[in-house]
């Protein structure tokens, strides 16, 4: 029978194996303008954490005793759809299962990528590019000549932003990231410098490495990282607020930054975003980042945990930041 991964219980702070449940489930018969998918690959990513909790934010909570979901990359097995046929591969957001019943229209095909993994539709040409790609460029109004400060800059999102910077004309980059490997990683693919902000203060090692500021900071961390960045930045300053995953697993509420009050006389403008309302640039960046891969210009990581039954643990070690690159689930 098919299999999936439940809610068992909502965390209070650090989420366990605990929290999750691998069930059997009977899938319904299709219906007209339906597809059956078999998934091969699921994405899981930090957002995923906040919909463990049963409180209204931008995307609905998972439900306790249902499936959770995601993005996901299957083949086609049975098609009641004249749009999409047996065999087709899709993009589709019903992961944390071997197989997804949904209406073709909330599937998207994608062509074969020759010489790349499927997968790649999850990281760099999927919803973590486009993140880095709006974030930088839309949110943050990165130009050429800016100085730019990324953390969490070994995941998905940081490692594109980091590049897609360099490759667009920053004048220098630097990278946060939680191990000496992942601060190498960093260097070898880009990054002017990189610090292991686990090693001593953030805003110290910011400092050192960007003794001239900063102009661009792209926020995938918040705490002492978004304090430090404010620190940094230069006049006119702009922060892409995307995530802040040091938080995300408090149990009481966290000090802000508590030097908020330079944003006044720096002008720094801080601006949260979400993906979702950037997606009319998937096509440039699609072109763009596709191009740069042609070339040889651009590099990504993934992490590949396999199996469903392994998809809890997979998710946990990225809170941890066990992973390098994107973390993927092979089904």
């Amino acid at each position: 029978m098919p299999r999936q991964i439940t809610l068992a219980s909502r965390p209070s702070g650090w989420p366990t194996a605990d929290n999750f449940a691998l069930t059997e489930t009977e899938l319904p018969a299709l219906r007209n303008g339906q597809i059956l998918v078999r998934n091969l690959f699921m994405s899981v990513d930090p957002y995923m954490r906040g919909r463990m909790n049963d409180v209204k934010s931008y995307v609905p909570p998972f439900q306790l005793g249902e499936p959770l979901d995601g993005g996901a990359i299957g083949e086609v097995v049975e098609s009641l759809s004249p749009d999409l046929r047996k065999g087709d591969l899709v993009l589709h957001g019903l992961g944390w299962r071997d197989q997804a019943v949904l209406d073709a229209a909330h599937a998207r095909r994608l062509d074969p990528i020759e010489g790349m993994s499927p997968s790649a539709y999850l990281g760099v040409l999927g919803m973590p590019a486009l993140t880095a790609y709006a974030g930088l460029l839309d949110v943050a109004s990165f130009k050429a000549g800016d100085a730019v400060f990324v953390s969490g800059a070994a995941g998905a999102v940081g490692s594109f932003a980091g590049q897609i910077a360099k490759l667009k004309g920053a004048s220098h980059v630097i990278g946060s990231a939680g191990s000496d490997e992942k601060v190498a990683h960093l260097r070898e693919i880009g990054f002017d410098a990189a610090f292991n902000y686990k090693k001593g203060p953030v805003a110290e090692q910011l400092r050192q490495a960007a003794p001239d500021g900063i102009d661009v900071y792209f926020d995938n961390v918040g705490a002492d990282h978004l304090e430090a960045a404010i620190g940094s930045l230069n006049l006119g300053g702009r922060v892409a607020i995307c995530g802040a995953i040091a938080v995300y697993n408090s149990t009481e509420p966290t000090p802000a930054p508590r030097n908020l009050a330079l944003v006044i006389g720096k002008r720094l403008t801080l601006r949260g975003f979400i993906v979702t309302d950037h997606s009319a640039r998937m096509p440039d960046m699609v072109t763009e980042m596709g191009g740069w891969l042609r070339e040889g210009k651009l590099s990504f990581s993934e992490t590949v945990v396999d199996g469903l039954e392994n998809a809890p643990q997979a998710f946990l070690g990225l809170l941890r930041g066990e992973n390098t690159g994107k973390m993927i689930v092979r089904l």
